[in-house]
């Protein structure tokens, strides 16, 4: 069985699309899914599967969530490995120590034309950004609810993205190791 991590977008943000994550947990369990975990409230599931793609699981699982909950989040699915990659690969590595400030932007796929210009037109207060394969950087040092450059992520890549903060994405990897 293979370990997968789930970001979900869009659940428990504001009061609005509310699900309790042990509803969420039940809801996955019809699945097939095995081993699961959540992290925090906002979407971050750690769980064991079989045989099955990603994107096909992504699917499944929204599919089933807005059936039973009426919410249709998006999903994205990654492998522990597609997670510690990304963390490897973090341009910002001084950035770490203030894990609030960095954030990882999972894309549902590679932007085919990003506007890469829209962006660094926008930023302001030392904030800095990269892209790298299916992950975007953003260091906001300003923080990320001030930052115009957040705002315009997906508009600009042109993609579906969800994003979590340094500190979430060592949280969501460690719990996912231990279910290794």
């Amino acid at each position: 069985m293979a370990v997968y991590i789930a970001l979900l977008r869009g659940i428990n943000v504001g009061g609005r699309n509310r699900l309790p994550m042990r509803e969420l947990v039940q809801t996955l369990e019809g699945l097939g899914l095995s081993r699961i975990e959540t992290y925090i409230q906002t979407g971050n599931v750690v769980f064991q599967s079989k045989g099955t793609r990603p994107l096909e699981l992504a699917d499944r699982m929204s599919a089933v969530i807005h059936e039973r909950h009426g919410i249709r989040p998006h999903v994205i699915v990654l492998k522990l490995g597609d997670l510690e990659r990304a963390m490897v690969s973090n341009p910002f590595p001084e950035a770490e120590s203030e894990p609030k400030t960095l954030h990882l932007y999972f894309l549902a796929s590679a932007p085919t034309n990003p506007d890469l210009s829209a962006l660094e037109s926008i930023k302001q207060n030392g904030e800095r950004f990269a892209l790298v394969g299916k992950v975007f950087y953003l260091h906001a040092p300003g923080g990320v609810g001030r930052s115009k450059l957040a705002a315009r992520v997906e508009r600009s890549l042109g993609v579906a993205v969800t994003a979590r903060n340094w500190r979430s994405v060592c949280k969501i990897v460690e719990l996912a190791r231990r279910s290794n």
